[in-house]
């Protein structure tokens, strides 16, 4: 079963991505998995090959992106779950001055009429994280409040923020205390502490240390904001990932209530996105799930991905390094549906 999935990585590697992990779980059974390709392979961002070529291995760490924003998501709703946010409540409550119209939910499910995106470590060069920060609250909204959908990472670097704010703890520990501390995720977290099993992703001007990013987040904003944020920053492995979204299909137990997770998975009725949008997850998400159509997860921009299907009982994690020495590369949406197919198959 396994020979499938390793056929369609090695036939991805390295033209779409250097380095991929994939996992499927059937039932709550890990039914395949497969791991191929090198963690550095450029030295460069002229595509120089690295003297050092680190094989990807199974337990082997990559940068999550934008998956980090489902974790954000479950520690607000933990949150809510205790009574120490709402999520319909103006967010102003915690955070003065804020816009009354803003609210935990509208973060969620990209309604907050926020700006995709805010370049604050070229806005301010010289200013210190909690500098920034202080910038990223100010963002007054862009678009109509409520509606339609306009994905921000200005919204949930916000979200993160609230979280930190009605929790009395920094996001890294709240996640850790709410979510992988609970789930025995030892190798998911913030910041890695072990950088020789991390995956590397883009080679950028202006970061420390030659060659390309290894070890610490790819994304500009979460790097700038100290690369604990609500929207990126976690690093993880394809078994943890697996496990954090077997929880969700499971019914959230011990992180959530299936309360929780129903309204986590329920269509929020956002307009205008290629899919439906729950809680943090995208719901149908044309991008990731293939011909799991009424499956829910997100990916992150290095070329990760978590798809969760309820009615088939399959979890599904594809993590990559797709930006790697550049970003720009083709055939990550194809790589995608090809390992849902083969989840698919599998399931059937």
């Amino acid at each position: 079963m396994t020979d499938g999935l390793a056929a369609i990585l090695a036939g991805a590697v390295p033209t779409v991505c250097p380095a991929a992990v994939a996992m499927i779980a059937v039932d709550g059974d890990v039914a395949a998995t497969a791991a191929t390709g090198e963690l550095v392979r450029y030295a460069g961002a002229d595509g120089t090959p690295a003297k050092e070529r680190p094989p990807a291995r199974h337990d082997s760490i990559f940068d999550l992106a934008s998956v980090s924003k489902l974790f954000t998501t479950v520690v607000l709703l933990s949150l809510a779950e205790e009574g120490r946010l709402a999520l319909d409540e103006p967010a102003a409550a915690l955070v003065p001055g804020l816009d009354a119209r803003i609210t935990v939910r509208r973060l969620l499910t990209h309604t907050a009429g926020l700006p995709p995106t805010r370049r604050i470590d070229l806005e301010l060069p010289d200013a210190t994280a909690a500098e920034r920060m202080a910038a990223i609250w100010r963002t007054p909204p862009a678009h109509p409040v409520g509606g339609p959908y306009l994905y921000s990472d200005i919204g949930m670097i916000m979200a993160g923020g609230l979280a930190e704010l009605a929790g009395g703890a920094p996001l890294d520990v709240l996640v850790r205390e709410r979510v992988t501390g609970v789930l025995g995720l030892a190798d998911t977290g913030y910041r890695p502490r072990d950088p020789a099993r991390v995956a590397a992703t883009e080679c950028k001007a202006g970061r420390p240390g030659p060659g390309c990013v290894r070890g610490e987040v790819h994304d500009e904003t979460s790097w700038a904001l100290g690369g604990v944020t609500g929207h990126a920053g976690l690093f993880g492995t394809a078994a943890d990932v697996l496990a954090f979204g077997e929880t969700l299909r499971r019914g959230g137990g011990p992180v959530l209530s299936p309360e929780s997770v129903a309204e986590l998975t329920r269509d929020q009725g956002a307009t205008g996105a290629p899919f439906r949008q729950g809680l943090g997850v995208r719901l149908g998400d044309p991008a990731i799930v293939g011909p799991l159509t009424g499956a829910y997860g997100h990916s992150g921009f290095t070329g990760t991905s978590l798809v969760v299907d309820p009615a088939r009982r399959l979890t599904v994690v594809l993590l990559t390094n797709a930006v790697h020495p550049v970003r720009g590369r083709g055939g990550i949406r194809e790589l995608r549906h090809a390992v849902a197919a083969e989840a698919l198959r599998l399931a059937t």
